[in-house]
């Protein structure tokens, strides 16, 4: 008899983790409680538009097709990828930064914007790319067991990265403010502010220079059903609007959940829902953290988002859209440090049609709007209209559209959804960030340490925020379950 695994959510960890989970022979069952496969990247379709209505930047490809081929497969026998050109623009208050598709283009807008700056660019992008090698293949593929797993010939020669910041990095050798947001704004996918995060991660400035931005054909969502079909290509039973009610435990060990009323018994619990909500599944004397220690720790934004289907197509953006014409600095101490909704909030805009025509109607442009805000926010009907008339006269400003009169529809998603839909600690979007006190052997474990043979994975615990680490968390965790070294 194959041992039996039940998977709590189908998130991009849940679904990773289930595919090596099948290969290696288990006995797999996703249980996931919406009507829809993939956690928090979700696709929204209305009148012909498509929305993704979580995860919007294609970033680190590489992590991507190593998953698939794990399994023999390429990546291209799923989905379609293009590379974005340019990959973004960032909106300031008296000009437009463009970042191409090549470091050369890259580097001509930032002697555009401060002479000389290109030679400290490309010197910045090389360390941050020999970081990415350390940080992609050695120090993310451990499982967060041990301190000693970060210690590395590599890490050890640049362990000053650990204690100096990404904000003090960038600073030094950059001057404008504007290249001091270009650089700063991709650590912001950790989930913390680049005043707190090792500059050890200026990986991710690699991930954005040199790796590109990327766009699956179709959208994000092609990614959840590609792993989808992997995964019942595998053997995977998936049962969707599954709610699991409890995690059952017998003298220390898992024995299985119950979901809709029903007990299923399993040899194996592996959650990839949220990891605070997880853990209010079991009885009380079986969870590892208590409701301090989760209101101790800091976490990664909240998002106001709202899905707009505009009746006309939209010229001066880009499929990426980042308006920085406030105040960054502000923005992030409304979320971490004084937790409020923002007074002047930096936003995103995110327009996949102008790229994929599959995206929209002819002739009609898919709008999705993004406000980073503090998790725990009140969040009222009221407070989502105040703010969608500050983003949208802001961005008519701008870029000098005028699209109020264009919107055929608007539906917004905030806080409560997040809590709602996803069983979101104080409705967060992204999951625990990634400051140095929260990072590896210092996140939630993959492992229950007071449970036997029940285990967690996602963006709450081994490595950290986004997509691909999602992936990679799937792959951790089902290495520990497996015993594979």
């Amino acid at each position: 008899m194959n041992s039996k695994v039940a998977i709590i959510g189908s998130g991009f960890s849940s679904l990773s983790a289930s595919c090596y989970l099948a290969k290696a022979g288990y006995d797999v069952t996703i249980y996931e409680k919406n009507s829809t496969l993939g956690g928090r990247c979700r696709q929204f379709v209305k009148e012909g538009f498509t929305f993704d209505i979580g995860p919007s930047w294609y970033w680190m490809p590489d992590i991507f097709d190593k998953f698939f081929e794990d399994f023999g497969k390429q990546r291209s026998d799923y989905y379609t990828l293009d590379k974005l050109s340019p990959a973004y623009k960032i909106f300031f208050a008296d000009d437009i930064v463009t970042i191409g598709d090549t470091m050369d283009k890259i580097c001509e807008e930032f002697e555009r914007i401060e002479a000389g700056s290109s030679t400290h660019l490309r010197r910045f992008i090389g360390q941050a790319q020999e970081n990415y090698d350390i940080a992609i293949n050695k120090v993310v593929l451990r499982p967060g067991i041990s301190p000693f797993e970060l210690v590395t010939p590599e890490t050890v020669a640049r362990v000053d990265q650990f204690f100096k910041t990404i904000s003090g990095q960038v600073r030094k050798k950059f001057k404008n403010p504007k290249l001091v947001s270009t650089l700063e704004f991709p650590v912001l996918f950790l989930g913390a502010k680049p005043s707190n995060t090792p500059s050890f991660y200026s990986f991710m400035n690699y991930a954005d220079f040199g790796l590109g931005t990327w766009h699956p054909r179709g959208g994000m969502y092609e990614i959840i059903k590609a792993m989808q079909s992997l995964a019942e290509e595998l053997g995977v039973d998936i049962h969707t609007e599954t709610n699991v009610e409890k995690i059952r435990v017998d003298q220390g060990t898992v024995t299985g959940i119950t979901a809709n009323g029903k007990q299923i018994n399993a040899d194996y619990v592996l959650s990839g829902a949220d990891y605070h909500h997880s853990e209010t599944l079991l009885d009380k004397a079986y969870r590892q953290y208590s409701e301090s220690y989760w209101n101790k720790k800091t976490f990664a934004p909240s998002s106001l988002l709202f899905y707009i289907g505009f009746d006309k197509k939209l010229k001066g953006i880009e499929h990426h859209n980042l308006f920085f014409d406030t105040d960054f600095e502000r923005h992030a101490e409304e979320i971490y440090d004084s937790p409020q909704w923002p007074t002047d909030p930096l936003f995103y805009v995110n327009f996949p049609s102008v790229t994929d025509a599959s995206m929209a109607p002819e002739g009609c442009e898919t709008g999705f709007f993004l406000v980073p805000i503090a998790p725990n926010l009140e969040d009222t009907p009221e407070l989502r209209d105040q703010y969608f008339d500050v983003i949208i006269d802001r961005f008519e400003k701008r870029t000098g559209e005028h699209v109020k009169n264009s919107i055929i529809f608007k539906e917004s998603f905030c806080v409560k959804d997040f809590i709602e839909e996803y069983n979101s600690y104080k409705g967060n979007a992204y999951g625990m960030a990634n400051t140095l006190s929260q990072t590896a052997f210092l996140r939630p474990k993959l492992k229950s340490k007071k449970v036997k043979n029940l285990f967690f994975t996602g963006q709450l615990t081994v490595p950290g925020p986004g997509v691909p680490p999602s992936l990679i968390s799937g792959k951790l965790v089902s290495e520990l379950i497996t015993h594979k070294p």
